[in-house]
């Protein structure tokens, strides 16, 4: 009998499960979901491709190559993205799709920053002293930035009964290293309507 109740036991706590699970489906990454209307990845990857394209547009790329020799890409830095927003935002997400769109673009080149700089310099050093000479990493040969593009993410949230609207506006600057001059600003703006 003690068996009979112990499988009776499974079988019911089998069904239970079965009933209140939660469902998981896999979906292809470049898939819109907007399940909550809070800031996503669509979000991220959007507008961080749009501000790349309005950036890449200006005339401080052009003026950039004017009268210099020997003519190379320009060196941005991606610096900080504040989010000065009303709800969370993970700018890191947003500054990793700013540096894809502008490193895909060709028209650029990259240089590390937010942290990635102790790291790949403790490699050269460790490479200094464990590596052959002949493939070692010096030091001293490090690309300096052209350019830093830092900006923020701001919200506004009106609210009415069941329905919320927010808008976003992500803002942009491109700051030339040497002078501290702003060569390119620009901001994309971002309106969502939620209703329950």
């Amino acid at each position: 009998m003690s068996r009979l109740l112990a499988a009776l036991a499974v079988a019911a706590l089998v069904v239970l499960a079965a009933c209140g699970g939660r469902t998981v489906t896999r979906t292809d990454t470049d898939t819109t979901t907007d399940l909550s209307g809070r800031w996503n990845d669509t979000d991220a990857r959007m507008v961080a491709d749009s501000m790349v394209d309005q950036c890449l547009d200006g005339d401080w790329l052009v003026e950039h190559g004017r009268g210099r020799e020997g003519y190379e890409k320009p060196v941005v830095v991606v610096g900080s993205v504040i989010n000065r927003s009303s709800e969370h935002i993970s700018t890191d997400v947003f500054m990793n799709e700013i540096e894809r769109s502008l490193l895909e673009s060709g028209l650029v080149r990259i240089s590390a920053g937010r942290g990635e700089d102790p790291e790949v310099r403790a490699e050269r050093y460790d490479q200094q002293r464990f590596a052959s000479p002949e493939t070692a990493a010096e030091f001293g040969q490090e690309v300096g930035a052209d350019y830093v593009m830092m900006g923020s993410v701001d919200s506004i949230t009106d609210e009415e009964g069941d329905t919320r609207a927010v808008y976003y506006q992500v803002s942009l600057e491109l700051i030339d290293v040497e002078t501290a001059l702003k060569v390119w600003m620009g901001s994309l703006e971002i309106k969502k309507i939620i209703e329950w």
